[in-house]
């Protein structure tokens, strides 16, 4: 459970810089320049995912059960996840209908990507990881809505054909991750057995 923390302390307080101390980021950026900064801030990110992933992974070896979701719940993440998926993709693909509304749809997607999982699990170490990450979004969401106000920063008019590219890239991927690689990547199948 240590490596989970630490790696939940770095992970996510590498990306709670903006949200916590923006005008010390920029401050940053400016001294060591874009590069380093990218640089620092990716190796940071990356060792951190690590322990994250090792250390749930080692969690996991020996779970405290806090609750026993009912099978339902399992239903619900599904369709939050598909959601989480779509917002994913809604971030990556010009002048869609749900970024031009949301603005911010990765953020708002790994909402619904943790709250999922919260739904669906419930050791110590789910509470952790999932908890962490929708307090992270939360918090994210509040202060990029916040910056855009300050700045004034407008987003383009999505159209139809965004939108749907955006809804089939997501659906695809959700399938792709749901059926095939959630499993061998995580060792639970959401839709079978536990590996």
């Amino acid at each position: 459970m240590t490596f989970l923390i630490i790696g939940l302390v770095m992970f996510l307080g590498v990306h709670s810089v903006r949200i916590v101390a923006d005008d010390w980021r920029r401050q940053q950026i400016a001294r060591l320049g874009e590069n380093k900064w990218k640089l620092g801030y990716s190796l940071m990110s990356a060792v951190g995912l690590a322990l994250i992933v090792w250390g749930y992974g080692v969690a996991r070896e020996a779970p405290v059960v806090l609750w026993n979701p009912p099978v339902g719940m399992r239903h619900l993440a599904a369709l939050l996840t598909l959601v989480a998926f779509i917002f994913l993709a809604a971030t990556y693909v010009p002048r869609n209908q749900i970024k031009a509304r949301l603005h911010h749809p990765m953020v708002l997607g790994v909402k619904a990507w943790a709250l999922a999982h919260l739904l669906a699990n419930g050791t110590v170490a789910d509470v952790l990881l999932f908890g962490a990450f929708l307090a992270w979004a939360v918090m994210s969401f509040i202060a990029a809505r916040r910056r855009d106000r300050a700045a004034g920063t407008t987003y383009p008019a999505g159209a139809m054909s965004g939108t749907l590219i955006a809804v089939a890239a997501g659906v695809v991927a959700w399938v792709a991750f749901a059926f095939w690689l959630h499993g061998p990547l995580i060792g639970v199948r959401p839709f079978g057995v536990a590996m």
